[in-house]
């Protein structure tokens, strides 16, 4: 995740302007090994977002982008943005505008890939989206979906009907993203990489801190259960 900003009171973790936005991503790949980037949008005025991820695509040519306002936009402003960006390596458009009806406008003017983690969260969403597709990549949570055992129940859906399957992330800690590595590496459709706030954390909550990334990924945790065990003093 990239994140635009609001100026803060300290002044720190700002991400403004342009250039602050790709030296933030360059930091990140750097650190990090990441190849996806998902700009998370909605802050600013649609066109100097626009310019930002063209940016971002001029300065990473061999990467994937992603761009998720949170739904902030009008339908008419979502079908301007994804047809401006067409043209980019885009990996999938999210939640650009609310609603699976607005969503559904948005698919048919623009042709990148649809992708929520906020209109198809349960089954009933799931089926009124296969009977009528408003949006193509599916990103499962194992919070919003009620735990691993309906997020792989969701995903065998998704691949009999042929629809992308993603993993989310809403800023989780360490036992929940645990439960999201699992399903990941269970999910056999997988089709996109996986979301991640981790690297914006501080630290975490389970014994041993937090978890580190090698080449733009986290280990399956192996221990017992889930794999992680909680710090009490910490928690």
């Amino acid at each position: 995740y990239l994140f635009f900003r609001l100026p803060e009171e300290n002044g720190a973790h700002e991400v403004r302007t342009v250039e602050q936005l790709v030296e933030h991503c360059r930091d990140l790949k750097r650190k990090h090994g990441f190849r996806v980037h998902k700009l998370k949008g909605g802050v600013f005025p649609p066109d100097y977002e626009l310019e930002a991820y063209r940016a971002l695509a001029a300065a990473f040519p061999e990467d994937k982008l992603r761009y998720d306002p949170n739904a902030v936009l009008s339908v008419e402003e979502a079908i301007r943005f994804g047809q401006a960006i067409e043209p980019l390596n885009n990996d999938y458009y999210e939640d650009p505008t609310w609603g699976l009806n607005g969503m559904r406008r948005v698919r048919e003017m623009v042709r990148i890939p649809t992708a929520t983690n906020t209109v198809v969260v349960n089954f009933e969403q799931l089926a009124a989206n296969v009977r009528d597709p408003a949006v193509d990549v599916i990103l499962l949570d194992t919070t919003f979906w009620g735990g691993i055992r309906p997020c792989l129940k969701a995903a065998g859906v998704c691949e009999t009907m042929q629809f992308g399957v993603a993993v989310h992330s809403s800023g989780e800690l360490g036992i929940q993203l645990a439960t999201m590595l699992h399903l990941g590496a269970m999910v056999p459709n997988l089709s996109h990489a996986a979301d991640a706030h981790y690297h914006h954390l501080k630290d975490d909550i389970i014994k041993g801190g937090k978890m580190t990334y090698r080449n733009g990924a986290i280990r399956v945790p192996d221990g017992p259960g889930l794999g992680v065990e909680l710090d009490r003093d910490k928690l």
